[in-house]
């Protein structure tokens, strides 16, 4: 991977990861693209591949931990220390009537709404790093199938419930559908924002609750391939990795920062007409053979 590449890449990881566009669908035509690790057995450049995506997306867990430090500190605060007070009151102990605080069962719909995706991935890991999920094929529809199926939400959802409405039901419907990005094309944050406004969330907080859950799956993603891409990607990567990963913190920061913003007074329409327009491109383009579905 050249320094170039790496910024291309980064960019792209950086703008499309929060924005409910696809960030593995647009990776994987960028890498296409700039013919990252172009020359290796297709096999190979697929795992490379998704080594790279992997590690570039910890510069937008970076982004994601900054932007809701806040959150995080509060969360983690509340959930010890509400979890030590009900302990302590379970042992016949003061302080009596001790519960759990809004922010501590969020932490609790955190963990719940992260069990699917962790199952899902283990169990199919080898699927996900194999050239399955970088067939334009598969991309391509799920552009589209995701963004009928969000049109749909916005079409249907109540739009009034907040995060300190939130229950176990919104962890595990925003958990399944998580479990969607797996599948290239499908978007983490077009999924989630999807699912939290079938279960009724405004867009904010549907948004918010996507961005708080996807740090554990980006955590566990990243940092597994973290260690296996030592052994997959080719000498001399290190520092191109690095920028890619710095650009895409940069890039991702502002981006949660614009679409929280702009999904207070705008609905997802642009985004459901750019994925109908990018994934039927695609279409267009492996029917007529100008593209082939896998690299």
């Amino acid at each position: 991977m050249t320094v170039l590449q790496a910024i291309i890449l980064g960019i792209v990881q950086g703008l499309t990861e929060f924005i409910p566009i696809s960030s593995t669908a647009h990776l994987v035509l960028a890498s296409r693209l700039v013919g990252l690790y172009a020359g290796v057995d297709s096999a190979l450049r697929a795992e490379q591949t998704t080594a790279t995506i992997a590690i570039i997306q910890l510069g937008t867990l970076l982004a994601v931990l900054i932007y809701f430090a806040r959150d995080i500190v509060n969360i983690t605060r509340a959930f010890v220390g509400d979890h030590i007070a009900l302990l302590t009151e379970s042992s016949g102990e003061k302080p009596a009537g001790a519960r759990l605080s809004q922010d501590a069962w969020l932490g609790w719909l955190v963990i719940i709404g992260s069990i699917p995706v962790a199952v899902v991935g283990l169990l199919f890991k080898h699927q996900i790093e194999g050239s399955f999920t970088k067939n334009l094929w598969v991309i391509a529809t799920m552009m589209i199938v995701i963004a009928i199926l969000l049109a749909l939400a916005e079409a249907v959802s109540k739009k009034n419930r907040g995060l300190a409405e939130l229950g176990i039901g919104d962890a595990l419907a925003v958990g399944f559908a998580q479990v969607l990005a797996l599948v290239p094309g499908s978007s983490r944050s077009g999924s989630t924002i999807m699912a939290g406004l079938f279960a009724g969330e405004t867009r904010e907080t549907a948004a918010r609750f996507s961005f708080l859950l996807s740090m554990p799956a980006i955590a566990a993603s990243g940092l597994l391939e973290l260690k296996e891409a030592m052994h997959k990607l080719p000498s001399g990567s290190f520092l191109p990795l690095l920028i890619a990963t710095v650009v895409s913190g940069i890039v991702g920061y502002a981006s949660i920062w614009f679409l929280l913003r702009f999904l207070r007074t705008h609905s997802t329409a642009v985004f459901i007409v750019y994925r109908l327009i990018v994934g039927g491109l695609i279409l267009a383009a492996l029917v007529t053979g100008y593209i082939s579905a896998s690299a």
